[in-house]
């Protein structure tokens, strides 16, 4: 204890807990030691590599995944008369192990003298090194997470070699080749959440490669002759081929989930996020996976158990083991799977389509274990409800998996009983509270509309009638015999009476069922009430499309030709949008809702139709209809490989595109006839996207003959819409219907009628080895492509709009899109110190132009790379670009879109020299916080104008000061201006005045811009000479005014405070005469008194009645005067009525040299620094004096160097290839261009 307590400790993330190492010198040179500890570094790092042996070394390093690459230098710990050496410290950098070893020779040396036993002085070495390690980590909060220590290495190293920030997650490496040409680079790949990373180290050479997930266009898994393995990345700028890998199936998948995920960010924000509720399902996980491997793991499990039992969003699985199912109804133990997850137990035979099974927790009552045999061991019995009982048998960890199911039951059962008393408690106190208002309960069809519309004529239908009644007897008996409900085993019986039609009584039900929509519905009562309650009277862009799309949805059918039909229909596209923002509304809803509305009640309608949306049909309908346009492209590639005869014909007349879309997204409901197309729906929702496919190959092929004579696609359209029209329902029992939905029609023959039962038959016989996971396969191919294109199609558009109004080109456009998306993303995946949220600059359904916006922090990074006038120093930059961010955000909400940034990067790079100086001018203008200047000051100022020719004469009264600093030709600067503006005078007189903390500002802006300038010295003196010329004539611009006092204003005043005293005219002065003098003593009257007062144009005295051509300008201040700190002030200028005058405020000064004291140039040896002396910096604000543009601009053109500075061409692409290579180079912002590769050596 005494030894710890006396020995300072030294907490760093350099120590490590201490590891034997067998061999000091292999491979390491010895820098420093001493009789207990040895400074090593290794060979082939730092100046001199070391020579052929330290490229070997440096590329056995990378091969062998050694940490050396990471940490070059390590303090080992040396046994006394022992060849025992152990690990106690790494680091990085030299400058880091010499702390290390300082800190071991002042603290340890003296202490381990005094050990006597070796054995002690190794227990007390490594006690202490553990002891600093527990200490760093309770002081700086590092808690243990589930990464080995070899994971937590690879994390190092990737955090190093690519320059990545605690924030970027590594999630798995894996040892591969990377084929540069045709030469392969054997190193490590590196999969984080957003980035893929490859590096590598040969003899020298030093590979790496850096792609964004969001860049990828194609992800493919390839096998050829010369690499059967191998995995093609592309993007829009290359391809990148990755081989031999251990195990190229898990390293595949894992790439597909991240793309997927940065796909669903650029499509709607839904970012990553770590689920700390998913399980961890491996007990023993290999030794280089992660915890967050784990987790995507679990995730990408879950999403396929969902997808497989349609299962609701959030279900996540919890586990699954092999077992036995036995079957009632054919008295047999299946072979298959059992899943368990937080509310469900499901289970899938081996063989795919022989059994399943759903059991709902809320439906079990009794979870028991039966006795073992050897017929039944390990027995599991599950009793429900509605008395069916499931026995399930050969359960590895019976024991253990029972409990898990009872706990997940007991929170069902308790989540059910909460809910049960949170309802009854609403519902007596809104007896108790309302009970008069039980009329008012918001109306929704209780029942589906079609038992409402059918006209049945039994003389006519008796047949068919028959014909339905024996489908019905037939789902009864299949519920006797294989359950109804959730609970029911499903098998190819049940398929088969789908194919043979649902009967229209029970279509409601079993979509319900097949769908899973009967869930969510369960475990939400009165959900859909509530929201239809909360959406009634509420209006925005999707009611007023729902408005407008109600009348054309099934018009044709009784049951909405009038307004129930209709009123049922708006409540569930209404509460649906208001569900769902995201897609609100798309066309195509209304049809599909329609004829869920004719068969299911309304609630259950809604139910269905967020299975549908959300689901059946994924990103469908929102405003891109991405899922269609992805399952357009995977139906392409299914024509190709099923219909290869017929895809170049169909491809070259364009066809696939145009009848894919509206086939899918209405499920056909509105190209074929009304009673077949429901018979889709049957097979939909019971199989699935892929009897959709399977149905449109059906339809392709048996009109193969004739798309093949086709001459355009319009004959080609006709054929396959006389075909659709053709197809019947024969056993309906519906009236006939008026069919609404044919393509286009001929004079030619009708088609033959095509049996839709026939077609479905058909359909599974040629096409039923579509798989549906190959389909998810070919959907994710197919997504990386239509989300690239979408966002290439944004900034082509986006680029079209404004190519217009800049004088960038296409291509730079372009590139600076690039450039400010990135800023957007890479602000989304490591976040900042930034108050906005990365889903608010980012809203995929706003136009083109306002998709991507970017908040002050991210502009502060591109400023200092684009923009000219950024400065070295980025001290000085920073309150520059707030100042321009401010200005281009026009619409105040701290946001810029890609238009305002590029108007203001268009000006400093190629607008004139008047538009330079204006927006320069403008930023300093806009009210805000400044680093020296913090309080507003309050006034009302009365202006005076005055013409071009005393302003003339104003210029000659400050020759004398001026002279020796002006430049000879400003007079032909200013004809040249004053004939170049005539034009937009009055818009420069519409600018606002700038007052002396302002110019203050703006002075030391033009200071900080020059630094690093060829020309600075030359600038430093031209900027000093502007800045004494606007001082005069803000000073002489003062005598011309007169100021009165606000009558309000003077009730405030404190009695006893001294008021200085006020300018006046004298008599008849006229404005050119520079014989003014200032009235000093006591004031006349009430006007004279205090300071600068508001001097409205009805309370003029006679000085103002004097200067007629006098503006009423306002100075407004934000903070109170006895603050002792002063910002900038806003002034607003009202139009001027003289087109050629230029203005000067009148002010109370007590000297017209005053600024002179308080604001001048010095010059030093190197540099030229604006300096503020005179006053304390409370008062150090004349607050009634100014100048205008027009004084600045005339002010700049007096100056040569100035001038030229702000004329000279701005090289935009070199500045763009600058920013790039900025962002290659491993910053705390990642490269903007798709992908990266460094070779060095």
């Amino acid at each position: 204890w005494w030894l710890y307590s006396h020995t300072a400790t030294k907490p760093s993330k350099m120590w490590v807990n201490p590891e034997e190492v067998l061999q000091a010198g292999a491979l390491w040179i010895t820098e420093r030691a001493n009789p207990y500890f040895i400074l090593q570094k290794r060979k082939g790092h730092g100046d001199g590599g070391g020579g052929l042996a330290g490229l070997l070394v440096g590329t056995l390093d990378v091969v062998l995944d050694s940490s050396a690459r990471v940490a070059p230098y390590r303090i080992l710990y040396e046994t006394p008369h022992s060849l025992t050496y152990w690990l106690i410290a790494h680091g990085s950098s030299r400058k880091e192990i010499t702390e290390h070893w300082e800190w071991l020779e002042q603290n340890l040396l003296q202490t381990l003298s005094i050990f006597e036993n070796e054995n002690d002085i190794t227990t007390f070495v490594k006690g202490k090194v553990q002891g600093i390690i527990a200490e760093y980590n309770k002081n700086h909060d590092v808690k243990e997470d589930d990464d080995t220590d070899k994971f937590k290495e690879a994390i190092c190293k990737f955090r190093k070699l690519f320059g990545m920030p605690e924030e970027e997650k590594l999630v798995n490496y894996y040892s591969c080749s990377y084929w540069k040409g045709k030469v392969p680079r054997q190193g490590w790949l590196y999969l984080s959440i957003n980035h893929i990373c490859f590096y590598s180290y040969l003899l020298g050479k030093e590979a790496k490669l850096v792609i964004r997930w969001a860049d990828i266009t194609q992800l493919e898994k390839s096998a050829t002759l010369l690499l059967p393995d191998a995995v093609k990345v592309s993007t829009r700028a290359a391809e990148h081929v990755f081989s031999v890998f251990l195990n190229v199936n898990e390293t595949f998948k894992l790439m597909e989930q991240l793309a997927n995920i940065a796909m669903r960010q650029l499509l709607d924000n839904e970012g990553f996020e770590q689920d700390r509720s998913l399980p961890k399902l491996k007990r023993k996980s290999p030794k280089k996976v992660s915890a967050l491997k784990r987790d995507l793991d679990a995730r990408a499990k879950s999403e396929r158990y969902r997808a497989l039992f349609r299962l609701p969003k959030d279900e996540k699985l919890d586990g699954h083991t092999g077992c036995t199912l036995w079957t009632p109804f054919n008295k047999t133990h299946i072979l298959g799977q059992m899943f368990v997850s937080t509310n469900y137990i499901c289970f899938t035979s081996k063989e795919e389509t022989l059994c399943s099974l759903i059991i709902p927790l809320r439906e079990v009552t009794i979870v028991e274990k039966a006795d073992s045999s050897n017929v039944l061991p390990s027995p599991l019995s599950i009793s429900t409800k509605n008395r069916m009982t499931f026995l399930f048998a050969n359960l590895k960890d019976r024991d253990f998996l029972v409990q898990r199911i009872s706990d997940f039951l007991q929170q069902t059962t308790s989540k059910i009983r909460f809910e049960r008393e949170i309802a009854g408690s609403l519902s007596s106190s809104d007896d108790e509270v309302r009970p008069c208002l039980c009329h008012c309960i918001v109306p929704t069809a209780t029942q589906a509309l079609m038992t409402m519309y059918r006209r049945r004529s039994p003389e006519e239908f008796n047949p068919k009638l028959a014909k339905e009644y024996l489908k019905e007897q037939a789902w009864k008996n299949h519920f006797t015999e294989y359950g109804q409900g959730m609970c029911m085993y499903r098998t190819e019986r049940t398929k088969d009476l789908v194919l043979q039609g649902i009967p229209e009584n029970m279509r409601g039900e079993l979509w319900l069922l097949f769908s899973g929509a009967i869930n969510e519905m369960a475990t939400h009562p009165g959900y859909y009430e509530d929201l239809v309650e909360k959406s009634m009277g509420k209006y925005n862009l999707a009611t007023e499309e729902i408005e407008r799309d109600l009348h054309r949805s099934l018009p044709e059918h009784p049951a909405f030709q009038n307004e129930m039909g209709i009123a049922a229909l708006r409540r569930v596209l209404t509460a649906y949008a208001f569900r769902n923002p995201n897609i609100g509304y798309c066309q195509a809803m209304n049809i599909v809702t329609s004829v869920l509305l004719l068969y299911a009640k309304e609630e259950e309608a809604f139910w269905l139709l967020v299975a549908l949306c959300e689901r059946m049909l994924p990103d469908y309908y929102n405003t891109r209809v991405v899922g269609a346009l992805v399952d357009q492209g995977v139906f392409e590639e299914l024509a190709r490989e099923y219909v290869p005869e017929l895809y170049d014909c169909m491809q070259d007349l364009g066809v696939i595109s145009t009848i894919s879309l509206s086939w899918f997204l209405t499920l056909f409901l509105s190209v074929m006839p009304f009673e077949s197309a429901v018979v889709v729906v049957d097979c939909f929702f019971y199989e699935g996207i892929k009897v959709i496919f399977q149905l449109a190959l059906s339809v392709l092929h048996a009109n193969i003959h004739q798309l093949l004579e086709a001459k355009d696609d319009g004959e080609a359209m006709t054929v396959l819409g006389r075909y659709l029209d053709s197809v019947t329902n024969k056993d309906s029992t519906l009236p006939p219907i008026p069919h609404l939905h044919s393509l286009l029609t001929d004079d030619g023959e009708p088609h033959p009628d095509v049996d839709i039962f026939k077609l479905v038959r058909s359909c599974y016989e040629k096409f039923g080895s579509i798989r549906a996971d190959v389909i998810e396969q070919m959907r994710f191919k197919q997504r990386l492509r239509v989300i690239q294109t979408i966002e290439d199609t944004t900034k082509r558009n986006v680029v079209r709009t404004i190519v217009t109004e800049t004088a960038f080109s296409i291509d730079e456009l372009e590139e600076l899109y690039v450039l400010f998306k990135a800023e957007h993303l890479t602000s989304c995946y490591w976040g900042g110190t930034g108050s906005s949220n990365p889903t608010d600059r980012h809203d995929p359904s706003l136009p083109y132009l306002e998709q991507y916006r970017i908040d002050l922090e991210q502009f502060r990074g591109l400023f200092s790379l684009l923009f000219p006038w950024a400065p070295a120093n980025s001290a000085h930059s920073d309150p520059l670009a707030q100042r321009l961010f401010r200005l281009l955000d026009h619409n105040g909400d701290s946001l810029i879109n890609f238009r305002e940034f590029i108007s203001g990067l268009s000006i400093l790079c190629h607008g004139d020299l008047t538009e330079k100086l204006k927006i320069l001018y403008n930023m300093h203008v806009m009210p805000g916080k400044c680093a020296c200047v913090r309080a507003c000051v309050r006034a009302y100022v009365h202006v005076c104008t005055y013409s071009e020719c005393w302003a003339a004469s104003l210029t000659s009264m400050f020759v004398p000061t001026v002279k020796k600093l002006q430049a000879p030709d400003y007079r032909n600067y200013l004809k040249l201006w004053n004939r170049g503006t005539k034009n937009n005078l009055e818009n420069v007189k519409d600018l606002p005045k700038l007052n002396q903390s302002q110019f203050i500002e703006l002075c030391k802006t033009l200071y900080n811009m020059f630094s690093e300038d060829a020309q600075e010295q030359e600038l430093y003196h031209a900027t000093a000479t502007v800045t004494s010329l606007l001082l005069e004539m803000g000073e002489v611009g003062k005598l011309f005014c007169c100021p009165t006092k606000d009558p309000e204003e003077e009730d405030l005043e404190d009695p006893g405070e001294a008021k200085p005293c006020e300018p006046a005219l004298v008599g008849g002065a006229q404005p050119g005469s520079v014989y003014h003098e200032r009235v000093q003593g006591e004031g006349e009257g009430e006007e004279e008194e205090g300071e600068a007062r508001p001097h409205g144009p009805g309370n003029g005295d006679s000085g103002g009645e004097q200067l007629s051509g006098m503006e009423d300008i306002r100075l407004e201040d934000s903070s109170p005067k006895d603050t002792g700190t002063s910002s900038s002030m806003l002034i607003s200028d009202d139009e001027t009525k003289d087109d050629t005058s230029m203005s000067s405020y009148s002010v109370l000064s007590t000297g017209s040299h005053e600024l002179d004291d308080k604001l001048h140039c010095e010059d030093i040896a190197d540099d030229t620094v604006l300096v503020r002396g005179g006053m304390p910096h409370s008062t150090s604000v004349d607050k009634d004096w100014a100048i205008t543009f027009e004084q600045f601009l005339a002010s700049v053109l007096t100056e040569q160097a100035l001038v030229l500075y702000f004329e000279k061409p701005v090289d935009v692409a070199a500045r763009i290839t600058n920013a790039k290579n900025v962002r290659k180079a491993g910053r705390p912002l990642l490269s903007t261009s798709d992908y990266e590769i460094f070779l060095s050596g």
